[in-house]
């Protein structure tokens, strides 16, 4: 017998190997470790079995199984060869993607000695160099097959190590899962011992002149139950502390450096439901009702339904029920999210209806707590919750009974880098329909393309058009820039309406956030005197200055360097910075806004997992009064304290060149303003713009998506955009100029010759040089009911019949199919 494998590489085609004699459970789906090349081992899925041997070149055996089971489903390895054949990329790719590193084991894989085998009674037996690799093992304990080739010398040691495998003798060290990394919280106890009353009695004398602090102490003691405690106490968490005894930090710290209490962190896994116990669903308002239904209804004729709802109508609360309902029928559902923070504070919402049966999964858990979600939802047959962003699509579901698409119009769900460049939303819908379910996408601004396909009766619509409880949708202000600068009303980049509107905001205890989608602290730094700026060394763009670490990084490639005392042109002190970043403008409205507490919440301040979880406590609990973010909060977050927020430049989002700009920038500027009044007092929000006649602000101020749509769609229509056409662009990276220039000018022709004028370019992106690699892009428009499958065999058809120009060979080209 012969098995087909996918390799975790960018390779077209599988790979032939032999099944071993003895060798019993290889099947569709299993994990195999083999040997491609001479002295590499991968990691291998089983794609098919024959007993067909191939021609022209002996077959290797297969190395090792590594499970006694498969480890991923049919209708997986059916989803990766869709996204391999529509994105254009190879299943390499897409596999590589899939599955957690954890499951992947390369050369760089563990070996250890099977303990079940007697070294001495053994070792006669063995070859010299079979001796020596288990003499380094047993000395090192484990250590990975990359090693053993460098440590031995022994020439292609990978053909001694594969029957030491065979035989058993030793195994693959396999990862040991970790469980969750759990949640740190801080808690309070007293400093003294239960029973202990002379010493109560004198914390109440230390609090004696002040009432707040007695009222913290008797809080602390109710919640406790430190008085009839015959045991140890009941743990009290800070914040709760705060929250039942109304205290402010300042005077639990007072009495923490008096020696009153003493805080401490205590870690707890947020995985777990709470003791056992979960709440009722919450109960629809009748407009949710009416959604809801119609809902269920659509499903009975449709597999996918748009519920298009305002932002703050309680979308959430009608998931919550379709999700009650397809677990009730022992379906698993995916509930996928654009953003990782919102996966943190949708957790808490859906655990406490959910219990345990929620699991969470996204990339920034460790490799060890994505093998243990990968693992349950492979071994469980229970109905489940899986809460996670795009890469969620590829876990290896049951049987799924509903896939909901949050936020669908966002372009998060598109991957960019590396490929399979896939975007979660559509992969989602292909996945549900394998899998016999139903998808719902809910948006307060679908995208275009959702849009019209609803309108024209390919999807299910329902209709959500008025907030929870009657919340009212926030006044939305333009604030034209050029002129309150003119009349000098601008301090640094907050106009005069955004300020007074935040101070007053904050003097009611109500909370405000700052819209800016530039990270860093300043994105511009010029000499003054000659005009000098920093650009990378690696990358055609100038460097951003991040002044926490005194440094200019490259938001592209990671290049950094200290910000020069004098013009490294003219060794003048006159270097300048410019501009504002989300870490600038959080230093001035923390100097605005003084005594007020003000975060911030870009990539910068959310490089590990825990910090999103950090941010949006401190926000929700009142800990932080002022936000200030990039889109990350413009998504799906719910404040119900926000009553401001202002955009602080929207021009960097009206004017970009690409056809979706419009699009993009009424999206981000609806639902960043979506995050305003989500309660009874009516928000405000403040779009500070050089530009204040643009037509997209029009809609913005309305809240009329209605009539941006009629606007977008028809020039869609007239220029042929999607989704009247589907987009593919092409590129290619040299690290010589002129070689890119020529290669993609070649493709271009050969492209010409078969799609005529469909084909725009070969041009420069609006970054050209990226860690030392040139671009060049070519546009190729073909109509939306086109085959993928076809196209991808023309542009490799074209690839190989250009494949012996060096300038083509030395290329990389790569295809992004419906680019965001």
């Amino acid at each position: 017998m012969f098995a087909e494998v996918i390799l975790p590489l960018p390779l077209y085609s599988t790979f032939t190997y032999s099944i071993p004699d003895g060798m019993e459970g290889v099947v569709t789906g299993s994990r195999v470790l083999v040997q491609f090349g001479r002295r590499k081992f991968y990691t291998a899925i089983v794609a098919a079995l024959h007993n067909q041997p191939p021609e022209g070149y002996d077959v290797k055996p297969i190395s090792s199984l590594l499970d006694p089971s498969p480890i991923v489903r049919f209708p997986q390895l059916k989803l990766w060869q869709w996204i391999a054949d529509y994105y254009l990329c190879s299943p390499g790719d897409v596999y590589k993607a899939a599955i957690p590193t954890g499951l992947k084991p390369e050369s760089t894989t563990f070996l250890t000695i099977n303990p079940d085998f007697d070294l001495l009674e053994i070792t006669g037996s063995l070859r010299e160099e079979e001796a020596g690799i288990i003499q380094l093992i047993a000395s090192e304990k484990k250590i990975s097959i990359s090693d053993i080739q460098t440590r031995t010398e022994i020439p292609n040691a990978a053909t001694y190590i594969k029957p030491l495998l065979e035989s058993g003798v030793l195994e693959v060290a396999e990862t040991v899962v970790e469980r969750y990394r759990p949640k740190v919280v801080k808690m309070v106890r007293l400093t003294i011992a239960p029973g202990d009353t002379d010493g109560l009695h004198q914390f109440f004398d230390l609090t004696g002149r002040s009432d707040r602090q007695q009222k913290a102490l008797m809080a602390y003691l109710d919640l406790s139950g430190f008085l009839n405690a015959e045991g140890k106490p009941a743990e009290v968490e800070r914040d709760r502390l705060l929250q039942h005894s109304g205290i402010t930090p300042g005077i639990l710290k007072a009495m923490t450096d008096k020696g009153i209490f003493e805080v401490y962190k205590k870690s707890i896994n947020r995985f777990l439901d709470f003791n056992g116990h979960t709440a009722p669903l919450p109960p629809l308002s009748e407009p949710q009702q009416k959604v809801c239904d119609s809902l269920l209804e659509l499903f009975r004729t449709k597999d996918v339904g748009l519920l298009h709802g305002v932002t703050g109508s309680g979308k959430t609360e009608i998931y919550s029920h379709l999700i009650r309902r397809v677990l009730d029928e022992g379906h698993q559902v995916l509930f996928l999210v654009p953003e990782i923070s919102l996966t943190t504070q949708l957790t808490d919402r859906l655990r406490r209806i959910f219990g345990d049966r929620l699991l969470v999964y996204h990339s920034k858990f460790s490799d060890n707590e994505r093998v243990d979600v990968w693992r349950r939802v492979l071994d469980s047959h229970e109905p489940l919750v899986i809460l996670g962003a795009r890469s969620a699509v590829f876990l290896p579901f049951h049987h799924l009974g509903l896939v909901i698409v949050d936020e669908e119009h966002e372009s998060s769900y598109k991957q960019y880098d590396p490929a399979p460049r896939y975007n979660a939303r559509d992969t989602a819908i292909v996945l549900a329909m394998m899998h016999g379910a139903k998808t719902l996408l809910g948006s307060a601004t679908p995208a275009i393309d959702t849009y019209y396909k609803a309108l024209e009766g390919k999807y299910g619509l329902a209709t959500l058009s008025e907030r929870y409880e009657g919340a009212q949708l926030p006044e939305v202000e333009v604030v034209d820039m050029k002129d309150q600068r003119k009349r000098k009303l601008a301090e640094g980049i907050l106009s005069q309406p955004l300020r007074l509107a935040t101070t007053e905001a904050m003097q009611k205890s109500r909370q405000a956030l700052m819209f800016q989608n530039r990270r860093g602290f300043a994105p511009y730094v010029v000499c003054r005197n000659c005009g000098w700026t920093p650009r990378c060394t690696n990358c055609d763009v100038a460097l951003v200055y991040h002044k926490h670490s005194d440094m200019l990084r490259c938001h592209y490639c990671g290049f950094a360097m200290p910000l020069p005392p004098l013009c490294p042109a003219c060794q003048e002190n006159s270097v300048e910075i410019y501009g504002y970043g989300t870490e600038r403008i959080a230093e001035e409205v923390h100097k605005a806004f003084e005594g007020y507490r003000v975060g911030r919440m870009d990539l910068d301040s959310t490089r590990n997992k825990d910090a999103f979880q950090e941010i949006i406590e401190d926000f929700s609990s009142h800990r932080m009064d002022i936000l200030v973010g990039t889109q990350m909060i413009t998504k799906g977050l719910d404040f119900g304290d926000v009553t401001v927020v202002g955009v602080l430049n929207a021009d960097s989002l009206l004017n970009f060149p690409d056809f979706r700009a419009n699009e993009r920038a009424f999206n981000m500027l609806e639902q960043v303003a979506g995050r305003a009044g989500r309660r009874a007092e009516m928000g405000r929000v403040y779009i500070q713009t050089t530009d204040p006649g643009n037509r997209v602000l029009d809609f913005v101020r309305a809240h009329d998506y209605k009539a941006f749509y009629d606007m977008e769609i028809e020039s869609r229509r007239r220029l042929l955009y999607p989704p009247f056409s589907r987009i593919i662009n092409i590129y290619f990276k040299n690290k010589n100029a002129a070689d890119v220039d020529t290669a993609a000018l070649l493709f271009a022709n050969s492209l010409r010759s078969i799609f005529g004028p469909r084909v725009l370019g070969p041009e420069r992106p609006f970054v050209s040089r990226v860690a030392t690699w040139y671009l060049q892009c070519i546009m190729l428009k073909i109509e939306a009911t086109a085959s993928m499958k076809k196209v991808k065999h023309i542009l490799r058809t074209i690839y190989e019949s250009l494949a012996r120009d060096p300038r083509i060979k030395s290329s990389i080209i790569y295809y992004d199919v419906d680019p965001a």
